[in-house]
């Protein structure tokens, strides 16, 4: 049964708006060509969206044409604004930004692990509040929250956790109350950072595959025929508490030591790092980071050899570049028991290392992991660096709350 003509405006509406968010501002001979509607149709949309106040006239094309120039439309930017925040154990980090996500406003603040749960929720929230004041907004439309834990999927809810602060879960009640008429919607981190891989990063090609985060914590990020999977209780990808060998113990239901976690968490790389005598160059990041840059810069990139493995580098300590190799070749080991571990039971082709220490490691990192998942599996699986690293989670957090907006205000389908 065809369209009614409503349904049928409906749906060409939203075409336009969904063009005009991902290709920018267009002009009405534009939207023809990429709609393939009518001309008579075209021009009846942009009036009604412009008569909506959904879209305006940007400016106008530079093209070579007898009479005056096309005009441009665009998206009513500053019709709703927009906030991500990045929520780690030892910090905040956000940005405000318009509804096509263009970034107006960031801020970060660290807060100290003594701090109380009240001091701490005020910190946030205030950080919250000096972006939107600095990025010009009068309010928030929406906000993301990506945090570290469990998150109900019955609820939308943050899970107490053992081993995370207590503010973490006020945050979200908090930022409610402070801002009544705002959505607030709080994700996994891990899983924010699989959404922004698969938009803009390592995985853009790819409808199945898994983000394995390696941060502070780890955890793994589910992606299966483009759906982010998130499990019966909300667990998936709790990769951290995945029995392992080589840690001497196992994990508990309220404790990751001994888990997968006890082998590649920043802590048990920075152990690994000192023990192949890995300083790490002085810098703010942290000092896993550090280490595994450390050895990157003494091995150099792939290609010297069977997965790396070449002669030291001239004008380097004597011994250096076996430590340097040794140690990559030890977390390599850590990572891919793993990688092994979600291949054998998910197979989804593509695993990500995501995390500010998986960006760090590059392509060596990977390519070391790889080898030895193809020894120890028989389901291909190519292993990928991450190209947006610790910055996943805040780009994750932003997608998705521009994805809620706009489809409360435009009435546009999920990309």
């Amino acid at each position: 049964m065809p369209a009614s003509p409503s349904t049928a405006r409906a749906i060409n509406d939203r075409l336009a708006l969904r063009l005009l968010q991902q290709e920018g501002p267009l002009t009405a001979g534009q939207l023809k060509q990429l709609t393939g509607l009518s001309r008579p149709t075209v021009a009846d949309l942009v009036e009604r969206l412009t008569a909506a106040g959904l879209i305006e006239v940007v400016g106008e094309a530079g093209e070579q044409r007898r009479g005056p120039n096309a005009r441009l439309y665009g998206i009513v930017t500053g019709r709703a604004h927009l906030a991500a925040l990045d929520v780690r154990t030892e910090g905040v980090s956000v940005l405000v930004s318009d509804l096509v996500g263009r970034v107006l406003a960031e801020a970060s603040v660290p807060i100290d692990g003594a701090t109380a749960t009240g001091p701490a929720v005020e910190q946030a929230v205030a950080l919250v509040e000096r972006a939107v004041k600095e990025a010009g907004a009068d309010r928030l439309h929406t906000v993301g929250i990506g945090a570290p834990g469990l998150i109900d999927p019955a609820t939308g809810e943050l899970r107490g956790t053992t081993g995370l602060p207590q503010w973490h879960r006020r945050l979200v009640a908090a930022l409610q109350e402070r801002l009544p008429e705002t959505r607030v919607s709080v994700e996994n981190e891990t899983n924010l950072a699989a959404v922004a891989e698969q938009r803009e990063g390592a995985a853009r090609d790819r409808d199945t595959f898994v983000l394995l985060w390696l941060g502070h914590g780890t955890g793994a990020a589910v992606v299966l025929d483009g759906a982010l999977r998130r499990g019966a209780s909300g667990g998936t990808g709790e990769i951290g508490f995945l029995p392992v060998p080589g840690t001497g113990t196992l994990p508990s239901g309220t404790d990751c030591a001994g888990g997968f976690h006890s082998l590649a968490g920043a802590g048990a790389v920075e152990e690994l790092a000192r023990e192949y005598g890995i300083p790490g160059a002085a810098s703010e990041e942290a000092p896993a980071v550090r280490a595994v840059r450390a050895a990157l810069a003494v091995v150099g990139g792939p290609g010297e050899g069977p997965e790396g493995e070449g002669v030291e580098r001239s004008g380097r300590v004597p011994g250096e570049g076996d430590r340097a190799h040794g140690f990559l070749d030890a977390l390599a080991d850590r990572v891919a028991v793993g990688v092994a571990s979600i291949v054998a039971v998910l197979d989804p082709g593509c695993v990500v290392l995501g995390g500010e220490i998986g960006q760090a490691g590059g392509a060596v990192l990977a390519d070391r992991v790889q080898a030895r998942v193809a020894r120890m599996s028989p389901l291909p699986t190519e292993v990928r660096p991450s190209l947006l690293g610790g910055g996943a989670v805040l780009r994750g957090a932003l997608l998705t709350a521009r994805d809620q907006a706009q489809d409360e205000l435009f009435g546009l389908p999920g990309p």
